[in-house]
């Protein structure tokens, strides 16, 4: 199952969309999570903590999938 969130301007960053999504507790969680391996954007492991990530793309992580949107639902 996927769940959309809604992207505020352009992009916004890995670290940043997993805090906001409340899929950690904290940016250093973040860090550690992406560092390991454990995350993927448009079915590629990131390991890019800052990674731009825009409207249209989907990031998976445990067992959980965000498809990013714009903010007017795009």
């Amino acid at each position: 199952m996927s769940t959309p969130f809604a992207v505020r301007g352009e992009y916004i960053q890995l670290d940043q969309l997993l805090k906001a999504a409340s899929l950690v507790g904290s940016g250093g969680e973040a860090h550690a999570a992406v560092e390991a391996g454990m995350v993927q954007v448009d079915g590629q492991v990131e390991l890019r903590k800052r990674a731009k990530l825009r409207p249209g793309q989907q990031v998976v992580f445990d067992g959980q999938t965000l498809v990013l949107v714009g903010e007017a639902g795009e």
